[in-house]
């Protein structure tokens, strides 16, 4: 350790010296996990984040590639979580009641329910997002859409008989 750095910057040049040789590494470990380049990338981009975070804090315990690899397998695990939630939203947004009470498959698949939202007009777009994918409360939805209550509720149904009626035209198809 240079006498003339803190020990903040010396786990900073640690970090930095680690870089090129770890990078492969925890990328590979997470690629090999997720199945995924663009999804391995982004996890990588988060881990090597968390760990200049973690050094500015003061908080790593020793910058080595163990180290890191940790890192990458919690932000791998936060991925899933998250992955978990939408697809369980996505599938809230299907299976809630309507008026007719409609018999609703209870598996979405979550790539078509996307691409079906993405179709959708945009107020209602936003307000399944909001609702199911963000999992807000109703009342904190129909604030950020600016609406009452009562409005964005109704909103809300008009907009899951949509998002059904253009997921099932685009039943058995997946676009990319």
């Amino acid at each position: 350790m240079d006498p003339r750095q803190s020990p903040a910057e010396d786990a900073g040049s640690a970090l930095l010296a680690l870089y090129d040789p770890a990078l492969p590494q925890v990328y590979g470990y997470l690629l090999r996990r997720c199945g995924s380049r663009e999804v391995a990338e982004e996890l990588t981009s988060e881990t090597f984040l968390a760990a200049v975070d973690s050094v500015r804090r003061g908080m790593p315990p020793r910058i080595d590639v163990g180290w890191l690899i940790g890192v990458a397998r919690h932000k791998l695990a936060d991925h899933w979580r998250r992955q978990a939630r939408e697809q369980r939203n996505l599938r809230a947004v299907a299976l809630e009641p309507t008026a007719q009470d409609d018999p609703w498959d209870d598996r979405l698949d979550a790539l078509r329910a996307r691409a079906t939202l993405d179709r959708l007009a945009p107020q209602h777009r936003a307000a399944l997002t909001l609702r199911y994918v963000d999992d807000l409360p109703v009342p904190r939805v129909a604030a950020l859409l600016d609406r009452t209550v009562r409005a964005t509720e109704a909103l809300l149904v008009r907009a899951r008989r949509e998002f059904r009626t253009v997921y099932t035209e685009g039943e058995g198809e997946i676009d990319d």
